[in-house]
């Protein structure tokens, strides 16, 4: 079935960011696959989710193999160039380097991957010939990295995949919410527009899931279980969530990932009269979003209820994001943002012991933008119309862990939605797990 192409507008935000790992020239791979010592027993591939055969893919880049080394990625990550760009590689497998132990450069694992694959799919669509088709049908709720994965290798596998998502540009976190330094949105949806290629796939956009479809657009969950075989739930994460501060609501104060959306698909977005802008958290979204805007001219503080030591984002990104100018404000919590004429002017910010603000500390900080990355809600409430499907008391969908099947016999769920929020890796390393069970299934084993 011949898929559209989704193309986002020109004069987005997102296109003035410069690429901070570019691509690698034939001469740069070449001699970084040559420093790889090609360990017997790698560390890297153990550090890797989906266990990538690192030294294997790096060595026939080496010997001028591109084909054979992107074949060996996508076979073990279907996501694979994605992965590339996005994934924290300082604290996964360039992180477990044996050079790394030595107090030496680490292999550059991620940018040979992105040379690999970026260098072979446009060249070489028909990588993989999937099975003949076997007559099942696999829904698959959402758009994200682990519905789309499990999408590829399902049908790699014969079987008719059709993805529903709510939104009408797909893709999910990739498409909408990766920073645009690390992955830019068309360079997601060519890496999805690939994956439809395999075959045997249809995404259909603008289409929500619902426990009683009351109005177009809308999928009642019952007929989706009646009309497939399987069903995966790749749901992702709902809303940023917010203080509940006094002065919270209205112009001025952004979701972190909302306005790292809006940078990434509005055309035209600028950011008005912003001179200064305050970034509460202390998390990846929170330091992503505050190297965002620093790149974008804006003077940033990033405000941290707790110690820089017990903080949730990478360190390496933290690193970054100083590098280009984000100021961290350590042991400190908003308590009430400052509006004259419903414009924000200034956030009151209070010092906190053990991560509460202390009555008596409030002092005034300027700034004409706050924007609230202390994670997110859930957008798990859906699952709970299948039958049997459970979420636990953080709002995520119960699985097995090693099936990722639910309560439900047809029904398996992966990514954010369970995980409360990883890399892009975990969810393919998810998503093969519930395919692998999701086959057995539909095989009749």
């Amino acid at each position: 079935m011949e898929q559209k192409r989704w193309e986002l507008p020109p004069g987005r935000a997102e296109e003035g960011f410069e690429d901070k790992k570019p691509l690698f020239t034939l001469a740069e791979a070449v001699a970084e696959s040559n420093r790889c010592l090609y360990c017997a027993d790698a560390p890297c591939i153990k550090a890797c989710p989906t266990a990538i055969n690192i030294p294997e893919f790096i060595r026939k880049i080496g010997t001028g193999n591109v084909k054979g080394a992107a074949r060996t990625i996508l076979s073990a990550n279907i996501l694979g160039q994605s992965c590339a760009q996005a994934c924290p590689v300082e604290v996964l497998c360039a992180g477990s380097c044996v050079y790394t132990g030595w107090g030496r450069e680490p292999i550059a694992i991620g940018r040979l991957q992105r040379y690999a694959v970026e260098n072979t799919l446009p060249k070489s669509p028909n990588l993989f010939q999937a099975r003949p088709p076997t007559g099942k049908r696999v829904a698959l709720v959402g758009s994200g990295p682990a519905s789309i994965a499990a999408a590829g290798l399902l049908a790699l596998e014969g079987h008719t995949c059709i993805i529903y998502e709510r939104k009408q540009i797909p893709g999910g976190l990739n498409t909408l919410g990766i920073a645009p330094y690390k992955l830019k949105g068309p360079q997601a949806l060519k890496e999805l527009e690939w994956v439809l290629s395999l075959g045997r796939i249809e995404l259909r956009t603008g289409v929500e899931v619902v426990e009683h479809a009351t109005a177009p657009g809308q999928l009642a969950a019952s007929e989706l279980l009646s009309t497939h075989d399987a069903v995966f739930l790749g749901l992702g994460l709902g809303a940023d969530s917010r203080l509940g501060v006094p002065g919270e609501e209205g112009p001025g104060v952004e979701g972190a990932t909302h306005l790292i959306e809006r940078l990434k698909v509005e055309p035209g977005f600028k950011l008005e009269g912003v001179k200064h802008a305050l970034v509460v958290g202390g998390g990846n979204t929170a330091l992503d979003i505050a190297h965002e805007l620093a790149l974008l001219g804006v003077q940033v503080s990033m405000v941290y209820r707790r110690s820089e030591k017990e903080m949730g984002g990478y360190v390496h990104e933290l690193d970054a994001a100083r590098l280009d100018g984000v100021r961290l404000v350590e042991s400190r919590q908003p308590v009430e943002v400052v509006r004259k004429d419903g414009k924000v002017v200034a956030v009151k910010l209070a010092a906190t012991r053990e991560g509460k603000p202390v009555p008596g500390t409030e002092e005034l900080v300027p700034t004409e933008l706050v924007v609230m990355a202390i994670g997110q809600e859930r957008a798990t409430q859906v699952a709970k119309a299948f039958p049997g499907v459970e979420l636990d008391s953080r709002g995520r969908v119960k699985v097995a862990a090693a099936t990722h099947r639910t309560g439900h016999p047809k029904v398996w769920s992966g990514g954010d939605c369970v995980n409360g929020g990883k890399e892009v890796v975990n969810a393919v390393a998810e998503a093969k797990l519930a395919v692998a069970d999701i086959q057995r299934h539909l095989v009749g084993e």
